[in-house]
């Protein structure tokens, strides 16, 4: 199914939860250009004069009951970083909370003031399917039974609460986001100090995804009335993680000379976090394509000469 651009989006106003991460700075610099009123939900102010802020505190419940003030849409990219931290139980339900209590504020306060918000489209994560080997994840296929898969399933379970509201929900599952900074500069980094290899077995599926598509698929459903449901965000060309690792290596012109990284170490370091770099995860873009989007970037090698240039 295609969907076609509704030509009364144009110029509406849209409110961004994480408007600061990687994600949600480049859409919002996207749709700012592309006409869009803009704001933000944060933490703390920021000096942009184009984009205003308001304020919120997630974990004491309170939120700026102006936000939604002539607002139509809602991107909710809020959450705290799956790899920044070591996976304490306290962190585990900051990471949850995170997420799902921050769109059930934003739902309250659609139920308890006039608005025209019509529309949340959310982030949510490969995450869902988890650790699968070889077997080929779509939108339907059931997730699985790790940490990782409940907090996705938990945040999707929260996102879909606007429903019973009469909102318009779409939800991308997104894969490893490539960029110069993030997941990429993580990975790229012992290659630039001559020390890159693969991790563990090497062979476990990464699905990747450009920034510039991420950002593509955003705009589809911000400029499509009837677009909704779930959508995996990676391309159609997943690669392991030893053809990632080489990938960079040759873009960046070093040399790979040491043996793979020990998944027995990695668990030693990172313990269930190190599911994030262990885990397969081999996901289907079939669905985003059929319904009409057209990839910038499907193969990592051009991906990659993108981001670094060279």
């Amino acid at each position: 199914m295609n969907y076609e651009p509704s030509t009364m989006n144009q110029k509406k106003s849209i409110l961004l939860t994480g408007g600061t991460g990687i994600i949600g700075s480049a859409l919002t610099e996207q749709l700012l250009d592309k006409g869009y009123t803009v704001s933000h939900l944060s933490r703390s102010p920021r000096k942009d004069a184009r984009i205003k802020t308001f304020l919120w505190d997630v974990a004491k419940g309170q939120v700026d009951a102006h936000c939604i003030d002539g607002v139509d849409m809602i991107i909710h990219l809020a959450g705290a970083g799956i790899a920044d931290e070591r996976w304490s139980d306290e962190r585990k339900k900051e990471m949850i909370d995170s997420r799902t209590k921050s769109i059930e504020l934003i739902y309250d306060l659609l139920k308890t003031k006039k608005h025209q918000v019509k529309a949340v489209i959310s982030a949510s994560a490969i995450g869902y399917y988890s650790d699968r080997g070889e077997e080929l994840m779509y939108e339907d296929s059931p997730p699985f039974i790790d940490f990782m898969a409940q907090c996705c399933v938990e945040w999707e379970a929260a996102v879909d609460e606007g429903k019973a509201l009469g909102l318009r929900i779409a939800k991308f599952r997104t894969g490893v986001v490539l960029d110069k900074h993030g997941a990429l500069a993580k990975m790229a980094m012992p290659v630039k100090l001559y020390v890159g290899a693969p991790l563990g077995s090497g062979r476990q599926w990464i699905p990747w995804i450009h920034l510039q598509d991420v950002t593509g698929m955003y705009l589809m459903a911000i400029e499509n009335d009837n677009f909704g449901g779930v959508y995996n965000m990676v391309t159609p060309n997943p690669v392991t993680n030893k053809q990632l690792t080489q990938a960079i290596a040759k873009q960046l012109h070093k040399p790979l000379w040491l043996p793979n990284v020990p998944a027995f170490l990695l668990k030693l370091l990172l313990g269930e976090m190190s599911t994030i770099v262990l885990g397969s995860t081999k996901v289907s873009a079939k669905k985003i394509e059929q319904a009409g989007y057209e990839f910038k970037f499907s193969e990592v090698g051009a991906a990659l000469r993108e981001i670094y240039g060279k």
